[in-house]
């Protein structure tokens, strides 16, 4: 873990410029998760650092693999200034120790959801996980180790998230895709859904 890390900070660092603030948080039984926010204009991203330290394991699996696995951070993009968005520090750091709590294998397609809002008055409770290489390309590590993908996280409403479980995560995107919706503003409303 402890030379694998430098290299993400080193990646998130080419691809989004100097972090200006940044959160260490533990949980009980865990390794250490960063959080590290990177101001681009309007937009805060908010990037994880520390899950990609270990692969995550198949919960299935009697034996996690030490070496081979799929390995990631997470990053979210909001619009800056309309809500207090940096209370998302904890909730980021949640998700991101969800593999080594729950043994969860976080990938495209999938919905994490906490439970609570992501920062006070956000009506947003769970996100969507989406495709990688956009904003941060993968790191690739040395064989046998997986890449490190870095995993945009698009925030989804209650009635997103339930519509999201009945008709897939492709045409949840579409919805949004059609109706112009703004996946960064902190205040959206729901997309139509009927």
């Amino acid at each position: 873990m402890a030379e694998i890390l430098p290299l993400v900070e080193a990646r998130l660092r080419s691809a989004l410029g100097e972090p200006d603030a940044r959160a260490d948080v533990t949980f009980l039984g865990t390794d250490r998760i960063q959080v590290l926010r990177f101001l681009d204009g309007d937009i805060v991203r908010y990037a994880t650092l520390g899950m990609s330290g270990a692969p995550m394991a198949d919960p299935t699996s009697p034996l996690a693999d030490p070496v081979k696995g799929p390995r990631a951070e997470l990053i979210l993009s909001v619009r800056g200034g309309i809500a207090d968005t940096d209370q998302v520090l904890r909730p980021l750091a949640v998700l991101a120790a969800s593999p080594q709590v729950e043994g969860l294998i976080v990938a495209p397609g999938a919905s994490l959801d906490l439970g609570e809002p992501l920062w006070t008055g956000a009506p947003f409770t769970s996100v969507l996980v989406a495709e990688p290489g956009g904003l941060v390309e993968d790191l690739e590590l040395d064989e046998p180790m997986d890449p490190v993908r870095f995993l945009p996280l698009l925030p989804m409403t209650h009635n997103e998230a339930a519509w999201k479980r009945v008709r897939g995560a492709q045409e949840l995107q579409e919805r949004w895709l059609t109706h112009g919706t703004d996946l960064r503003d902190p205040l959206r409303t729901s997309v139509p859904l009927d």
